[in-house]
């Protein structure tokens, strides 16, 4: 009896703080104020160098692109399960990533009902390793490979811009890319080459790199080509001014990261101290300290230490997630 209460008082405690993350994280991280600053840069009028007679038709070819990639952001919230597969580098069917996560989630409900953990603990393990854990792996992998795609991308828009002033073609700059970057940089390059084949213009085809890697470098890319190709203009000039921009981000996120080593250490600290404090009295007076385990108002203390030790560790994380 004692442990189904733990087990509801933890599903409702983790209920409560995924309330809380979905309602009340976008006010305090300032989501909304980005999204909305992003959104009036995206509307505001762009500015060409253009003649006079040309400039009524160029601008008119870059709020339509402009408008479409906006578009293209919005979707990028709801991406179906295949997309989201896809972004993390993984060769998975949407049926392959189902029967492993209802794999998963058997086992997990095996285990803790063997143990003695009761149906409604083995339930909630099974629908947290079933629904939580495959999608925290895909979000894992997702970012594992946008890190190696920002590490190689601005070389490969170099390579882009050393080919042009040469007097390559943009598409033989590509494939040189497609050829001989590394991954992952190299499958997505390929991808556009592809692209082509088939019908697709380098504008959107290149405008299509956000989909499948969802950053803001590749959002710049394909604004920039895709602003070239329908307005004209110096290519390698716009290239390589992108190139300086997408080392100055690099640059800039390596500051932060070394800035903020101080807060996450101090998060781990605070976060381990419970767990070492409690291993210190358990070897100097264990008779002390087992009632947390034993009786079951210690469980019950227990889980909602534990519960709002998680949430307190989530809000400092993202605290000192600096996103720009």
């Amino acid at each position: 009896m004692a442990a189904h209460s733990i087990a509801m008082f933890a599903l409702v405690a983790l209920a409560a703080g995924g309330l809380i993350w979905v309602f009340v994280y976008p006010i305090l991280s300032g989501e909304r104020q980005a999204e909305k600053r992003q959104e009036s840069i995206v509307r505001a009028e762009p500015v060409a160098r253009v003649t006079a007679r040309n400039q009524p038709k160029v601008r008119r070819d870059i709020e339509e692109t402009l408008k479409e990639l906006e578009v293209r952001q919005k979707k990028q919230k709801n991406l179906p399960l295949a997309m989201r597969i896809s972004q993390a580098g993984l060769s998975w069917t949407k049926r392959q990533f189902i029967i492993i996560s209802v794999g998963i989630g058997v086992v997990l409900f095996a285990l803790i009902f063997m143990v003695g953990g009761g149906v409604l603990a083995a339930a909630g393990a099974a629908f947290a390793g079933g629904f939580g854990v495959p999608r925290w792996l895909l979000i894992y992998l997702k970012k594992r490979r946008e890190n190696k795609f920002l590490h190689n991308f601005p070389d490969a828009v170099d390579v882009i811009v050393r080919g042009v002033k040469a007097g390559l073609p943009l598409g033989d700059c590509l494939r040189i890319i497609a050829s001989e970057a590394p991954e992952p940089v190299k499958g997505e390059f390929q991808t556009i080459v592809e692209s082509q084949t088939v019908g697709i213009s380098m504008g959107d085809a290149c405008a299509k790199l956000y989909e499948r890697m969802p950053l803001a470098e590749a959002n710049f890319f394909g604004i920039v080509v895709s602003i070239q190709q329908r307005a004209g203009g110096n290519l390698s000039e716009a290239l390589g001014n992108l190139s300086r921009v997408l080392r100055d981000r690099k640059k800039m996120k390596a500051k932060i990261q070394a800035m903020s080593m101080e807060a996450k250490a101090s998060a781990v600290i605070i976060a381990a101290l419970p767990f070492a404090v409690m291993i210190l009295v358990y070897i100097t007076s264990p008779n002390y300290i087992e009632l947390l385990w034993t009786h079951p108002t210690g469980r019950l203390m227990m889980a909602c230490c534990a519960a709002w030790m998680s949430c307190g560790v989530f809000v400092m994380k993202k605290m000192i997630n600096f996103d720009f």
